[in-house]
Order: C-alpha cells, then structure tokens, then sequence
C-alpha cells in the first residue's frame, strides 16, 4: 500500500483522462476523504474520493508562493 500523495489546496492536477469539455488540469479546492476539484478550462466542480483521484493522478503543481 503508497502512502497518500501531498495534495493540498490550491495545487493543480493533471489527471489521466481529460475532461469532456477538453481540459485536462483540475483545482484542488476541498481536502479530506473526498477531493474536491474544479476544472480549469470550463469550471466544473466534482467531488470524488482520494483513493480514485489518487490513481488517476500524473503530476501535481503548485502555485507558486
């Protein structure tokens, strides 16, 4: 079992699918047993669990500051 990835609010996400509006970078904007997230190109907020956004995670950025 990985231990849990760094995630913290504000961080970008590259997911492994791009969304249907064609984004594929996602906002970090809630932590705890469920991610919220929110798309960058079209807005849209999901909530999903760690364990789902954990696997479908290809980088993580930070903000700079």
């Amino acid at each position: 079992m990985r231990p849990p990835l760094d995630i913290k609010i504000g961080d970008i996400l590259l997911l492994r699918k791009p969304h249907p509006c064609g984004g594929s970078e996602w906002e970090v904007y809630r932590i705890g047993a469920d991610i919220g997230l929110r798309c960058r190109t079209c807005g849209r907020c999901v909530l999903l669990p760690r364990f789902r956004v954990e696997s479908r995670v290809k980088r993580i950025t930070r903000p700079p500051g």
